[in-house]
């Protein structure tokens, strides 16, 4: 087992892809190991791509390419713009309310912060907002997606905890709008300090709002159309995804008539590459899950941790504070693959719902793509506005600081997260 995780960190350092980076690490541990043949390690690769529910993640990265090229990123920028942006950081604002309302169509972090820099960035600082706030706004808003629907995190993490993904999709719409409340707030605050003026001398009218929201209501009900589904029985969570796909069509062709043959084509494109990427890792990820469980890590870690405290809130604690730390230095879906089969079996038996623990999982290990040293979508933001990291890092402290006061506020009061689960399944 040492020699598996010696072996992932020297590969990780010296630049190796992820996926080979675990693969030979997974590897090396069958190579060397006196009880398990290779034959075993290759199996596992395999038998990690036998799954029905795997299928969600193919068809909602497609479905999330293909959004981007039906008009549904516009109508949201429009739609976020009326209902905001007459607030103190204005154009900062409306950052944050598209963020909460492209988690619902894209599921990717990088990728919404990404759109936003290219879209939004510009304009913010045109309009005296500073390269690091704005960097900072963008990137760390971004987080929202890691827990509203369809948040392709949690479908991994329900993958590897055999959690019902349903359940994980209703779980994160209460924590993914608290987090946009209080980013706002701390825009707010900071906006008020350094008179960021709003963008609109007044409050939009009723009539305005309305037009708004209806121009983007097909952008608006497909998160809503994807909870019914599922709680409605009409389909599984994989499904859902084929639905998601379709309905993006769908929305492009005929009701916006934006989406050409071209675009449908790029978007396939596209999403088998980001398909491929991603199953690489989930399939050698399934050989080093298979290691760590007949090394029994997880009781090891489960007993380490018992013999600092037994209390289920300070355990809980620790794991939370493990995971934040590894999310400094490693992708979070790698971190989902690996990690879900340690600390499931170590937070269960304390009583902790593994609904629970996944939305404060991904919202801790993706928060690592949005600080030093390998944060994604802090470097890509960066990258796009030509911002100094230095000066990001000095911007983004108010909003992570928000963010990890939310984090405890979910873990102390785990009714919130559970409220829309437990009421409709």
């Amino acid at each position: 087992m040492t020699l598996l995780a010696v072996s992932f960190f020297v590969l990780m350092a010296l630049g190796v892809p992820i996926a080979f980076a675990i693969g030979i690490a997974g590897f090396s541990f069958f190579a060397t190991s006196e009880f398990m043949p290779m034959s075993i390690g290759v199996q596992q690769v395999a038998t990690a791509s036998q799954s029905f529910p795997l299928l969600a993640v193919p068809f909602f990265v497609l479905a999330g390419h293909l959004m981007n090229r039906t008009g549904i990123t516009s109508r949201l920028i429009a739609c976020s713009n009326t209902l905001v942006s007459w607030m103190s950081g204005g154009l900062a604002q409306v950052c944050i309310v598209l963020s909460t309302l492209m988690g619902g169509v894209s599921g990717s972090a990088v990728a919404d912060a990404a759109m936003e820099a290219r879209v939004l960035g510009p304009g913010l600082i045109a309009r005296g907002y500073s390269k690091g706030f704005t960097s900072a706004t963008i990137a760390v808003s971004s987080l929202i997606t890691a827990t509203i629907p369809p948040s392709l995190g949690l479908i991994l993490y329900g993958f590897v905890g055999n959690v019902s993904i349903g359940r994980l999709f209703l779980a994160g719409v209460i924590p993914g709008l608290l987090m946009m409340g209080i980013l706002m707030l701390t825009v707010w605050i900071i906006a008020r300090r350094r008179n960021y003026r709003p963008e609109m001398a007044r409050r939009p009218t009723g009539a305005e709002v309305w037009r708004a929201v209806a121009d983007a209501k097909w952008a608006l009900l497909f998160p809503v159309a994807l909870l019914f589904a599922i709680r409605g029985g009409l389909f599984t969570p994989s499904e859902v995804g084929a639905f998601a796909a379709v309905y993006a069509v769908v929305v492009g062709i005929l009701l916006h008539r934006e989406l050409t043959w071209q675009g449908v084509v790029d978007s396939l494109k596209e999403a088998v590459v980001d398909t491929g990427l991603i199953m690489l890792i989930i399939l050698f990820s399934g050989m080093v899950g298979y290691a760590i469980i007949f090394e029994q890590a997880p009781q090891s870690i489960a007993a380490a941790m018992t013999e600092l405290t037994r209390e289920p809130l300070l355990v809980m604690a620790l794991v939370l504070l493990f995971l934040f730390v590894a999310g400094l230095f490693i992708e979070s879906t790698v971190l989902v693959l690996l990690l879900t089969p340690i600390f499931l079996p170590i937070i269960t038996p304390l009583g902790v719902d593994p609904v629970h623990f996944g939305i404060l999982m991904m919202t801790i290990v993706t928060l690592g793509s949005m600080t030093p040293p390998v944060g994604v979508a802090m470097y890509t933001v960066c990258s796009l506005l030509d911002c100094p990291i230095e000066e990001y890092i000095v911007e983004s402290i108010p909003f992570i600081a928000a963010v990890l006061v939310l984090v405890v506020i979910l873990a102390l009061w785990p009714g919130l997260v559970l409220f829309l689960p437990n009421a409709l399944m």
